[in-house]
């Protein structure tokens, strides 16, 4: 009965959130009360979230204090050239900007952390998306996907939690992984090209000149920096200022985008109530006030220490944000009204991420205090026939994707992967196959409704979460699947 309800209750949740019943806030606080109750357990239901929130509330700090921290690095003009570099690539080419979205993402994906990686790959490609008209959950798809490969890294969180619950060296299991990787990277690359070309298709290819033309209508906006002036939804060539780099016309261009706008960005299938307030989202305006040139290498240094010291794990990791996001602060901001305006501009997806972190905590409180997880992941190990015992690794490999997507990463990787290991283990299966074959899934993970880091990316994008959803897992599923059989082609699982 609890393996039922189980599955009942994440289905009701992934409906109501994709058919736009109920926002993902809600659904994720009430589904599961009204599914505490339903399994006569109403009476405990304070003392699961307790016990959500107090799962969570390391991961709610660490996201708070990056989202800070990176806002700030943002603010300053830290990855402004690397930004620079990949804008000046793109142009005013749909397909390059695509494909420049996926690039963008899996070089910030090198640090681990896949808010700093939306916060950052949003923030650049967000105005051009804008301008040019193209659709957001393209953005929002590619970016949440190549996270997903790269989100398999010693120190992003999957290879980290299958080690320690097989008790195995992370290095041995990730070493061998990096061939099938790469290839599931490419994947990822490959889909931006495709994806860029079906926009391109739609939209035209344009020169900057063109794309220049066509002048949107200004408007007044207030952004984290100060008062701007903004494209608004006048001509043909979009509903923002593009963001790009370069000389000339391409300056002109990226002067203009200093703030872009909302909707649901699905293309032609818009809400046009939904293309409203759009003076939330500061881009990357070469001319902001909060730029510190002069303290560049300190910022560079401070950041790359921060990592560091993430990788090497020597002190929390949200212990870590804390610090850097207050030294950050101090440092670049001293007087204390523009630490209070730094604060202030990224407060709400500070205070929208964090909710939804705590949201969560009820619904993985529920799923583990009503012991769903453990009766799910039972049913689903005894489903698999004994012929199927000498291919665990490519069993655990398909399961990955669905459990991963169900499921949080410890719940998969602490609840179920170690049943999977001892099945394998009977069949003669090295745990480290198992191991290798649970990252598959990683590239579907990153847009399931219990990772945090997803509404940052799509609240940033302006994207509704059911659209990203819809739009984003058939391809994730597909990345997972060729990260899978390159596993199985090059003899790792």
């Amino acid at each position: 009965m609890l393996t039922i309800l189980g599955f009942a209750m994440i289905a009701t949740f992934l409906v109501l959130i994709m058919t736009k019943k109920m926002s993902p806030i809600a659904a994720l606080v009430l589904i599961p009360a009204l599914f505490c109750v339903a399994v006569g357990q109403g009476a405990q239901l304070g003392d699961y979230v307790i016990e959500g929130v107090g799962n969570l509330a390391p991961t709610a700090a660490m996201l708070m204090f990056a989202i800070v921290y990176f806002g700030v690095m943002i603010d300053v003009g830290l990855f402004d050239p690397i930004v620079r570099g990949i804008l000046k690539f793109c142009r005013a080419d749909p397909m390059r900007i695509v494909v420049g979205t996926a690039v963008l993402a899996a070089i910030v994906s090198l640090d681990g952390d896949g808010s700093t990686t939306f916060m950052i790959t949003v923030s650049a490609m967000y105005p051009l998306y804008k301008r040019l008209k193209m659709s957001l959950v393209v953005m929002t798809g590619v970016a949440a996907t190549a996270n997903g490969v790269m989100n398999t890294l010693p120190w992003g969180g999957p290879t980290a939690r299958a080690a320690t619950a097989l008790k195995l060296d992370a290095s041995a299991i990730f070493v061998p992984m990096i061939p099938a990787l790469a290839m599931g990277l490419l994947a990822v690359f490959v889909l931006a090209y495709v994806l860029g070309l079906r926009e391109r298709k739609r939209l035209g290819m344009l020169t900057l000149d063109e794309a220049l033309a066509r002048e949107p209508e200004q408007e007044t906006v207030s952004t984290g920096a100060g008062s701007t002036r903004v494209g608004s939804t006048g001509g043909t060539g979009g509903t923002s200022s593009t963001g790009t780099a370069g000389t000339g016309g391409e300056d002109r261009l990226r002067k203009d985008a200093s703030a872009a706008g909302g909707g649901t960005g699905t293309g032609t299938d818009a809400d046009p109530a939904d293309e409203v307030d759009d003076d939330e989202f500061q881009g990357l305006d070469p001319n902001r006030s909060t730029l510190r040139p002069k303290l560049y290498w300190f910022n560079a240094g401070l950041t790359a220490a921060l990592l560091t010291a993430m990788i090497m794990e020597l002190m929390p990791i949200p212990v870590l944000f804390l610090l850097g996001a207050a030294l950050a602060l101090t440092v670049n901001f001293p007087h204390m009204p523009d630490q209070r305006a730094r604060i202030a501009a990224h407060a709400d997806n500070v205070l929208n991420v964090s909710g939804m972190v705590f949201a969560a905590a009820v619904f993985t409180g529920v799923l583990t205090g009503t012991g769903m997880v453990e009766n799910m992941a039972d049913w689903v190990v005894g489903a698999v026939p004994d012929a199927m015992g000498p291919h665990m690794a490519i069993v655990t490999g398909l399961l990955s994707l669905p459990l991963t997507y169900f499921m949080s990463n410890d719940g998969f990787y602490f609840g179920v992967l170690p049943v999977l290991a001892e099945a394998g283990a009977a069949h003669g299966v090295s745990p480290l196959e198992i191991a290798r074959a649970s990252l598959a899934g990683q590239a579907l993970h990153m847009s399931s409704p219990l990772v945090p880091a997803v509404y940052v990316l799509v609240g940033m994008a302006k994207v509704e979460f059911g659209d990203h959803t819809r739009f984003t897992v058939k391809w994730a599923v597909l990345t997972s699947l060729v990260v899978l059989g390159a596993g199985i082609l090059f003899g790792i699982m």
